[in-house]
């Protein structure tokens, strides 16, 4: 597959992945954050250029270091046939044997295409489904944040905290993934008056508001709403869509992101993991 490098490749595959909406959505805001300075350490690769069939991101393979690391290990697809995928995952571009890896994509018949080719090769594979909502303009709060609270980034002081209450998260590889996206991509929070937060969002690597969370003391205050403005502001200045992605059964993340003006997209967003048995 070919890497492309040039900014005015990446300008054109950027606006031809926005017809596609939402089907894109985070291969379209890899290519968005490797062509505004890569902070994420990427790389975008299509099977011909100009007219392409699939089109593949992942972390480049200098900095993939842990063969088990799933976190770090990203990659996005959008393909426009299924011969173009299979021809993907039947080479070591995307899946290798006793690599882990976590795939992202919108489009039905990845997670099983994935699945076979994995699991033929020694892997150990997991999907997760989500839906994908997508706002407009810049998220508006449903009210007044409480007094007594302040914004500020994410720190990575507080990086303990957000590990111990992500649902994935828990150990030392996801710990330092989590630093990572702190450490170079944006981030929110609302801090306590002992300096604490209560209540987040980060950015990662696919452009998508990820790691939300509310601590059980401050919900039902609309918190959620005063972090994403900021983030979702930023991000429209930038030109990116202001997108995340939600369990199905996360009803209280769900209604919240709507009340904030998100709108629910169709299709389901997939994360595919693959781990070394």
């Amino acid at each position: 597959m070919l890497i492309l490098r040039c900014p005015a490749q990446l300008q054109l595959l950027e606006e031809t992945l926005r017809k596609s909406l939402p089907t894109t959505l985070p291969v379209l805001g890899t290519v968005m954050t490797v062509a505004r300075g890569n902070p994420a350490s990427h790389e975008v690769l299509v099977d011909t250029w100009p007219h392409f069939s699939i089109v593949l991101t992942r972390l480049r393979p200098e900095d993939h270091k842990d063969p088990r690391d799933y976190y770090a290990n990203q990659l996005s697809v959008f393909y426009r046939d299924k011969g173009a995928l299979q021809a993907l995952l039947e080479g070591t571009e995307a899946v290798t044997q006793g690599r882990a890896f976590q795939i992202l994509g919108m489009q039905d018949g990845l997670d099983e295409a994935v699945q076979e080719v994995a699991s033929a090769r020694g892997l150990k594979v997991e999907t997760i489904q989500y839906w994908a909502l997508i706002s407009p303009k810049p998220p508006q709060p449903r009210s007044q944040m409480p007094p007594g609270l302040r914004l500020a980034p994410v720190s990575p002081s507080h990086i303990p905290l957000l590990n111990a209450t992500w649902a994935l998260g828990g150990n030392a590889r996801s710990r330092a993934f989590l630093l990572g996206l702190v450490r170079t991509l944006p981030s929110a929070c609302l801090l306590d008056q002992r300096g604490r937060p209560v209540s987040w969002s980060l950015l990662d690597g696919q452009g998508c508001l990820r790691h939300g969370y509310t601590v059980p003391a401050w919900r039902g205050h609309g918190l959620t709403g005063a972090v994403l403005a900021v983030l979702g502001r930023d991000l429209h200045g930038r030109g990116f869509p202001i997108y995340g992605a939600v369990r199905p059964h996360n009803t209280a993340s769900l209604h919240a992101l709507q009340a904030t003006g998100f709108v629910l997209q169709p299709g389901t967003f997939y994360m595919i993991l693959g781990t070394p048995k």
